[in-house]
């Protein structure tokens, strides 16, 4: 669905992989597009390609063939550090495994991606604290992630995702640890998130969670299935 708004530009992506001496087709030239304030599920059954689509949106790896244009810039060839770059400025991620560093407070696990980003430690640690009030932990700043619930723990690495004010949020499975009334508590986070201006792709298997969005893609076999905008 070519859209001139798109912020998110695949064009024929290709990806294999060699298993032995076998190839593995993985991707078999996907054409998508995404625009600014989407909200999309990536749905698919093991081996359908999603989570190696959701690889290449989120710059963690280059496709064997095609091109891939996240804001205008052409990212498939990037090398190793160019892509770490892109995907710090502008792809917040957030996991099922939350991915805290234990040792941390949720606020300093907030503010480590504006380490990179070059901040003094007064600003990364500001922006961080009104990132965590955005998603209601402004009283669980100084807590450790095993003082937290699972609940609150992802909401520390969505604010994570938030701090650097990306052009993507990518979450992988984000309620796969999460019971069903904290996963219905996190998706109503998301809906918010989308709701305020960011582009929001969401890889699940799980049809209730595919739900909350407004575009749901299914992948078979390492193509588009389905592409339906509800």
């Amino acid at each position: 669905m070519p859209t001139t708004d798109a912020i998110l530009q695949l064009r024929g992506i290709t990806k294999e992989f060699k298993l032995g001496s076998q190839v593995v087709h993985a991707l078999k030239g996907i054409d998508l597009d995404i625009a600014k304030n989407e909200y999309v599920a990536l749905m698919g059954p093991s081996g359908s390609g999603k989570s190696t689509l959701m690889n290449l949106l989120g710059c963690l790896d280059t496709p064997t063939s095609g091109h891939y244009k996240l804001n205008g810039i052409d990212v498939s060839s990037l090398k190793d550090n160019s892509l770490a770059e892109i995907r710090n400025a502008k792809i917040g991620f957030v996991f099922q495994s939350f991915n805290l560093l234990p040792r941390y407070t949720a606020l300093e696990n907030v503010a480590l991606p504006l380490v990179y980003a070059g901040l003094r430690k007064e600003e990364r640690l500001a922006r961080a604290a009104q990132v965590l009030d955005q998603v209601r932990l402004s009283d669980r700043m100084k807590h450790r992630p095993n003082q937290l619930s699972g609940g609150q723990r992802q909401r520390v690495a969505v604010a994570r995702a938030l701090v650097n004010n990306p052009t993507l949020i990518l979450a992988d499975e984000p309620t796969g640890n999460l019971d069903s009334k904290t996963s219905i508590e996190i998706m109503k986070l998301f809906d918010e998130i989308q709701a305020a201006g960011n582009t929001v792709v969401l890889v699940t298997h799980e049809e209730e969670i595919a739900q909350y969005a407004k575009r749901v893609i299914r992948l078979v076999d390492g193509n588009i299935y389905s592409d339906i905008i509800k």
